[in-house]
């Protein structure tokens, strides 16, 4: 029996090649043309070995632990403000991402809804944090509350191309028993998405436990406050220390993550 023959490999047709060579071309050209507007012909400086970075270095790795329960206590302050952060926001993102998926909603409500959607991603953490320390003042509330505005634009666009993702027959067996539109949701939608929609909660929440530490840095509460009255005062050791706790916190919720995702998905 005469063996079936090996197909030829595909081949990019010259179109294809002049497309990829002008894409990635222009990437190349971009970094080069990018090299002197952001400095980086003066990268030596880190190597250069002045009294700065060897003072730096040399506090850093003795770090001083004299103020831990402090520390631990404002770490404990950050964390909570990424909670709530991201529960708020996974309350605001349910609505928004079903009203924001075509299959789902009419599309004169898609489209103003990731309008918003839009809106609440583009404006960074930091931006959103100042307006609420000018409108509640100093504190965590006003971290809470740019973590929840944030989150909830990129959770609500997570959330909603899960849900454009479905398979249709669970949500069409819903409305052949003549179930109402939140039936349907509830029952063909919801238990569809709601793995996904846990997964993209819990890693959020490992993100917002950073976001939160660097939002105390225009004193929206947490850490991030000590940690910059720390680098103001040249107190390096306590910076070093400072960082040695967020990084065991945040090692400590994303293991915990991992335990919640094998248990929930």
């Amino acid at each position: 029996m005469t063996p079936a023959a090996i197909p030829a490999a595909p081949r990019k047709s010259a179109l294809a090649w002049a497309a990829d060579v002008l894409v990635w071309g222009g990437v190349a050209v971009v970094l080069l043309y990018s090299i002197k507007a952001v400095d980086l012909g003066n990268i030596s400086r880190l190597f250069s070995g002045n009294e700065s970075t060897q003072l730096f270095i040399h506090d850093l790795l003795r770090p001083d632990f004299s103020d831990w329960k402090m520390f631990v206590g404002k770490m404990w302050e950050t964390v909570q403000i990424a909670l709530w952060g991201t529960f708020l926001a996974v309350l605001f993102g349910i609505p928004l991402g079903l009203a924001a998926a075509r299959n789902i909603a009419p599309q004169w409500v898609v489209t103003p809804v990731r309008w918003v959607m839009n809106l609440l991603r583009s404006v960074p953490d930091l931006v959103i944090g100042l307006l609420f320390v000018t409108a509640v003042g100093l504190g965590p509330l006003a971290g809470v509350l740019a973590i929840t505005l944030n989150t909830a634009g990129v959770l609500a666009k997570l959330f909603s191309e899960a849900v454009e993702s479905i398979d249709k027959g669970p949500v069409e067996g819903v409305r052949a028993t003549g179930a109402s539109k939140l039936h349907e949701i509830v029952w063909g939608v919801i238990p569809q998405v709601a793995p996904l929609w846990t997964s993209f909660a819990l890693y959020r929440f490992e993100s917002n436990s950073r976001s939160a530490t660097v939002l105390g840095l225009i004193g929206a509460g947490g850490i991030g406050q000590v940690l910059f009255d720390s680098m103001n005062a040249f107190n390096f050791k306590a910076v070093s220390a400072i960082v040695i706790i967020v990084v065991i916190a945040v090692t400590l919720i994303d293991s915990l993550s991992q335990v919640m995702r094998r248990r929930l998905l």
